[in-house]
């Protein structure tokens, strides 16, 4: 495996193609917003120069890394020549399906095609494919830079090799990989949405101040981000759509928290705004 694409540039598809590009591998990154390109561009070329001022690498290597990386607005020029494709895009299964089908039409035959969803089926998506044996969910976690572990989630038809070649995509970049059945939410996500949910209807309830639930979570059993920040880091809106469909898929008990729903109506969706469970300046 040689050249990776990301299709999305935002914060899970800048990360997936800085930790690409830091373990040597070509990247093309494709995003349809010529300011998410730009954004993009700007800190994964802050962050290889960070690595440069720690020792990790050299100012030859870093200069030869930032060379590897190209942009793209348009997805037939990102993945016409990629080993390794990731779609990072917003958690919602039409844009999800849409885009596959436009990797399908340009990508080379023996392209992997990979969701980094959080919950969401692979069957389903790579089901608009010609190539359902070579799909294949790719959970990666924020921050991807600092996070070890890629959750590898089959569809129905795909098949070892595909796992095989994304088990050996992890190790490449210094991930752990875990192999989960497909079932909604995963195995992560599934529990940490409810963690985060009780949180919420805590917060709600008045059981305690958002500082305070978060610190017993992080000294009591020992999580190193408390759930209420955690859920202002993945975004309020990203949070809310997970909900949501689980709550579809899996039942009451996943029902989202109303503080949660009145939270994204008012904009406050946590780190990236600004404003979410905490104030960001």
């Amino acid at each position: 495996m040689q050249h990776v694409s990301v299709i999305g540039a935002g914060t899970m598809g800048r990360g997936i193609g800085l930790v690409c590009a830091l373990s040597g591998l070509s990247v093309s990154i494709q995003d349809k917003y010529e300011k998410g390109i730009e954004d993009c561009k700007t800190y994964i070329e802050k962050q290889i120069k960070r690595s440069v001022e720690r020792g990790k690498i050299s100012s030859q290597e870093a200069a030869e890394k930032i060379e590897n990386i190209d942009y793209h607005q348009v997805i037939e020029k990102a993945v016409s020549h990629s080993d390794l494709i990731i779609e990072a895009v917003p958690e919602n299964m039409d844009l999800k399906i849409e885009i596959f089908k436009e990797i399908d039409r340009y990508a080379p035959q023996h392209s992997i095609l990979a969701t980094n969803t959080s919950t969401m089926s692979p069957t389903e998506i790579s089901a608009q494919t010609g190539r359902p044996e070579r799909c294949i969910a790719l959970h990666f976690f924020n921050p991807v830079p600092k996070m070890k572990l890629i959750e590898v989630i089959c569809g129905l038809e795909t098949s070892d090799e595909t796992v095989d070649l994304s088990f050996q995509f992890g190790e490449l970049i210094g991930k752990e990989c875990v192999k989960i059945n497909e079932f909604p939410g995963f195995a992560v996500s599934r529990m940490n949405c409810l963690i985060g949910n009780e949180a919420m209807n805590m917060v709600m309830e008045g059981v305690g101040s958002v500082e305070d639930i978060d610190k017993a979570m992080n000294l009591g059993l020992n999580h190193p981000m408390g759930p209420l920040e955690l859920a202002d880091l993945v975004g309020l809106d990203t949070r809310l759509k997970n909900m949501e469909y689980l709550h579809r898929t899996l039942g009451e008990k996943y029902r989202p928290c109303p503080i949660l729903t009145k939270y994204v109506k008012a904009g406050h969706l946590g780190k990236k705004t600004g404003r979410g469970f905490y104030y960001y300046t």
